[in-house]
């Protein structure tokens, strides 16, 4: 007569890695319930026992999407405790990449709470999104930030560029968490990646108008407010002006920024706003004593609108 079924000790053998002990056992064992509704695979994953979990993928077909009381997946285990073998078989046999445990979390911002690149990489080469949100409206990089390792921060910001500006319930950036978590190393990937034109964190905070995260780059870390942008030259300023930020350029002059700053063309702020038709851009620049000058073709500002609003700014502000 078989001896009756004892979860305790199987989930001991899974745990210890006794991979001929668990064959002796008989495949209805397989449904033995574990602590939190874990089943076998989710011990073998957690412990990174790779011969245990494919024998119980494979020989007693265990189901690798099941999920416990908080809706851990096995590959959820294995990225966590950065057993990348673990995750290099869940993902091989199609494991959901994206799959979300209790709190929204994936398995990708599980691996984001240890130092383990090759995980990372391996759960993005399979399709991870990094600019998923937990519950608390945190992505994997917010989760990164906060462990502050340069190499894995400098990698989420490689495939995925605009993961940086991502603001979680409470209005926090990456860049935020960095700081508080006083990682230097990672608080310099966070300002110093730049993306294909060259712009940094203060020029793309610029670019989508977000006033908090500038005044925070400026008065909390320090960075100066006229950095350009290695392929363009162009400043913050000009991106605020570019995209008809007036809030934004008046955040960036209240920290010092310099009115008269001119990119690669010898553009000024005035041309990039009269050249996207921002009238309250282009006369609030006037008003603030920048004056029309020509570009590197000896083009003016206010030749680049077609509006008259804006032509009468000029003349009003030459007037004033």
């Amino acid at each position: 007569m078989a001896r009756p079924r004892d979860p305790r000790r199987l989930f001991r053998l899974v745990q210890e890695g006794r991979l001929r002990a668990l064959q002796e056992e008989p495949l209805a064992a397989a449904g033995c319930p574990g602590p939190a509704g874990d089943t076998l695979l989710h011990c073998a994953a957690r412990h990174g026992r790779l011969d245990v979990l494919a024998y119980l993928a494979e020989a007693w077909g265990m189901d690798i999407e099941a999920a416990n009381r908080d809706y851990k997946r096995p590959l959820h285990e294995a990225a966590s405790m950065g057993h990348r073998n673990c995750v290099r078989y869940l993902l091989g046999r199609g494991a959901a990449v994206d799959s979300l445990k209790k709190a929204d979390w994936t398995p990708l911002m599980m691996a984001c709470t240890r130092k383990n690149l090759g995980v990372i990489q391996d759960l993005v080469e399979h399709g991870a999104n990094p600019l998923l949100k937990n519950k608390d409206g945190w992505n994997s990089f917010h989760i990164a930030s906060r462990e502050g390792d340069p190499l894995i921060l400098q990698y989420l910001l490689t495939v995925c560029p605009d993961a940086w500006k991502t603001e979680s319930k409470i209005r926090r950036t990456p860049l935020h968490t960095a700081g508080t978590a006083y990682s230097s190393a990672g608080m310099q990937a966070c300002l110093s990646a730049e993306d294909s034109l060259g712009a940094q964190a203060l020029h793309r905070a610029a670019v989508t108008g977000q006033d908090e995260a500038i005044r925070f780059l400026v008065s909390e870390l320090g960075i100066d407010v006229d950095v350009r942008a290695t392929s363009t030259h162009l400043t913050a300023l000009h991106y605020a002006a570019k995209e008809g930020h007036t809030s934004t350029i008046q955040t960036l002059l209240s920290f010092g920024a310099d009115i008269n700053s001119k990119d690669e063309k010898n553009r000024s702020a005035l041309h990039l706003a009269c050249a996207g038709q921002h009238l309250a851009c282009a006369k609030f620049l006037l008003q603030s004593g920048l004056k029309d000058s020509e570009d590197i073709m000896g083009t003016l500002a206010q030749q680049l609108t077609k509006r008259s609003d804006v032509l009468w700014g000029f003349g009003h502000s030459s007037m004033t």
